[in-house]
């Protein structure tokens, strides 16, 4: 093994997803393969070890305290790698006393005995906090040597996400008894950590959690499974020697973890901090807090969810009219909002349209923010028609006339999938409310609330319940409304007059009098132009995360894979 090279580009893999838990695994692989540590000569060679078990089981079966078992088949069929010369490949039934799971018990409602499910079976050791009980009375129905001992490992049999764990008992309580869920493995003349080790490398255990995961039956571990599992066995000198290099390595990952933990922390709190600096931002340090923020945010973002974060600061600071300086010669938003008045009047004149109403301003007292200079506030009733189908769904078919629901509408973006469909005949009777012009906005009003985006579909289709579609009455950036309403401010402002519990809604009655903070018709094109530069710039920041984590991730399979290449392999591809 070469594991120099792996510990040489360690700071260039630690950061990798994965990088801790690929790191257990492979100490694992290389202790279970004899390629931990070096084989001693002097070691008492495994053929002797399964001699001398042999013969203590014979023991054991003429005193009566084992049964006779049955012939085991060979094993070399089964081999998955070569083991050192010493070793030898054998099955779990051989080098054992017993392996049986346990039984359904008999239990009591209180103030009984303590009985071992998979549940107590947890990869930091056994914890009897969640164990049912089994009465005192049902314990007499239990042969001696289904009490746990000391040494024995309790292998889950069963369970999502359980099936596969393996844990060493060390000193359990008097008369400790498992549920039938759960695999006794009693060894016999072999240490048990050795074998807790092979069971929880990938050889056997992530084959058996990928079985499981992958079925959607129930799958389970028989006893006779675990007796033909196949175990390479090293002398029992070597077995005590990688037991104790196994845990030193993982005490040392354990460091690692809490080291990269602590980084994280680091990062985040200075991340955080920089954010918060921005979304309650200091007029007097608001420009020295972006510049720092901007400029450090890309060595402090290494995962995707800050990334999300500063997006959506990025908004924040939009709609507060602090991403870009106001313009004094602007046309102020009170004459943007009159022209919008005159346009949603005439249009009550020329349609008569009920759902049309004359309501007044709201007040921008509402709104947990104060107006920038220039801004002013409208209710969503005075900016748009509202366009909606509530009521009921109609019926849907294969294929005809696309369907936009409320799961099509995602926060900032409308993703045509899933993809539903009408009949062209239900269309016709369906769309009588109005329809969505390129620009318009769509809006959820539940499950989920307030996702809002953009309507970019040229070809006809029909809008389903729990969809508003806000129409502006005059000209208006609709993309700046749209990152508007994905602010902290609109967004908290929305829940609070929703109302539900599991799932949030608001009506249409309760949106229509919230107040909007409205800029300029000419800075809303300039934050608009802003807020897409700098999603461009998370945008590119984020596709960097992604490809140097997929960076690390290639060296570190470059490097697991050399270090578990033999020396003699590579001086021959080296030499050829």
């Amino acid at each position: 093994m070469n594991s120099d090279r792996l510990l040489e580009h360690y700071a260039r893999i630690a950061d990798a997803p994965d990088a801790i838990a690929r790191l257990r695994r492979f100490i694992l692989d290389l202790a279970v393969r004899g390629k931990l540590l070096p084989q001693e000569p002097k070691d008492e060679p495994a053929s002797e070890l399964l001699k001398r078990i042999a013969a203590e089981k014979m023991q054991l079966m003429r005193a009566g305290e084992i049964g006779k078992e049955k012939p085991l088949p060979p094993v070399d069929a089964d081999a998955d790698f070569d083991v050192p010369s010493c070793w030898r490949w054998t099955r779990l039934g051989i080098v054992t006393s017993y392996i049986q799971r346990g039984k359904s018990p008999k239990y009591a409602a209180s103030d009984g005995a303590l009985v071992v499910s998979q549940k107590c079976v947890q990869w930091r050791g056994l914890d009897l906090a969640v164990a049912k009980q089994v009465t005192f009375e049902s314990l007499t129905d239990y042969e001696k040597i289904r009490f746990l001992r000391d040494g024995d490992l309790l292998w889950n049999s069963t369970g999502t996400g359980t099936i596969g764990r393996v844990i060493q008992l060390v000193d359990p309580p008097d008369r400790l008894v498992c549920d039938s869920h759960v695999t006794v493995v009693r060894c016999l003349e072999v240490d048990p950590e050795y074998i807790r080790t092979w069971l929880r490398s990938d050889n056997v255990y992530a084959l058996i959690e990928d079985r499981a995961a992958g079925s959607t039956n129930q799958v389970e571990l028989t006893a006779q499974m675990a007796i033909n599992q196949v175990v390479p066995l090293p002398p029992l000198a070597e077995q005590y020697r990688i037991v104790a290099k196994v845990n030193e390595l993982m005490a040392l990952c354990d460091r690692l973890e809490a080291a990269r933990g602590s980084r994280e922390a680091v990062r985040d709190r200075l991340a955080a901090a920089s954010l918060a600096r921005l979304n309650a931002p200091d007029p007097e340090t608001l420009k020295a807090d972006a510049r720092f923020a901007l400029g450090a945010l890309p060595a402090l973002t290494t995962r995707p969810d800050q990334i999300r974060q500063l997006r959506q600061t990025i908004v924040n600071l939009a709609v507060r009219g602090k991403l870009v300086p106001q313009d004094p010669n602007d046309e102020p938003a009170s004459k943007l909002l009159k022209r919008i008045a005159e346009a949603k009047a005439e249009r009550k004149k020329e349609t008569g349209d009920a759902r049309i109403n004359m309501e007044p301003d709201p007040k921008p007292d509402q709104l947990a923010m104060a107006l920038p200079r220039g801004w002013a506030v409208q209710s969503f009733e005075n900016l748009f028609l509202f366009i909606d189908y509530r009521g009921h769904t109609p019926p849907k078919t294969d294929e005809g006339i696309p369907f936009i629901t409320a799961k099509n509408i995602r926060m900032g973006y409308l993703n045509r999938e899933p993809r539903e469909y009408i009949s062209k005949a239900t269309f016709k009777t369906w769309m009588t409310r109005g329809f969505p012009e390129i620009g318009d906005l769509f809006f959820t009003t539940e499950a989920p609330l307030a996702n809002i985006c953009l309507n970019n579909i040229e070809e006809p289709f029909a809008l389903a319940q729990r969809a508003i579609c806000f129409q502006p009455y005059a000209k208006i950036d609709t993309k700046f409304l749209m990152f508007n309403l994905m602010s902290d401010v609109m967004q908290s402002l929305i829940d609070k007059h929703a109302t539900g519990m599991t799932a949030k809604g608001i009506k249409a009655a309760k949106l229509k009098p919230l107040p909007i903070p409205i800029p300029p018709l000419a800075e809303q094109h300039r934050i608009v132009a802003k807020v897409d530069a700098m999603m461009a710039l998370c945008g590119r920041l984020e596709a960097s995360l992604t490809a140097t984590a997929a960076a690390r991730r290639r060296l570190l399979d470059a490097l697991l894979a050399e270090a578990l290449t033999p020396v003699d392999a590579r001086e021959m591809e080296a030499a050829e």
